[in-house]
């Protein structure tokens, strides 16, 4: 994504991500549905209940696609199925991102 003037911060953990979260001003979470500990639905109610502007995409594996459901219903902006063609999810990334910036004055 680098490659494509994409600015990434990377985080290991749900925790981590809300550490960066709140440290630096982030428009677009890329988010996966199984991590260690806190899991991606879990970090996706806190994201949104923070930072209720910030768009989120969540990445499932095929067993994952009621939590990739659910995380729609929650607030995510979309989800990708595992592995994400890196186009597919850069195209969702733009779009995420025009959805922020229109939606936040």
């Amino acid at each position: 994504m680098r490659k494509r003037n994409v600015k990434v911060v990377g985080a290991g953990n749900a925790h981590e991500a809300l550490v960066v979260l709140d440290r630096d001003a982030v428009d677009v979470v890329v988010l996966d549905v199984k991590m260690p500990g806190m899991d991606g639905i879990q970090a996706l109610r806190e994201i949104k209940k923070r930072y209720p502007a910030v768009e989120v995409i969540m990445l499932t594996g095929h067993a994952d696609m009621d939590a990739a459901i659910e995380g729609m219903e929650i607030g995510a902006f979309d989800y990708l199925m595992k592995p994400a063609n890196l186009e597919e999810l850069l195209y969702k990334v733009e779009k995420a991102y025009e959805r922020k910036t229109l939606q936040t004055p």
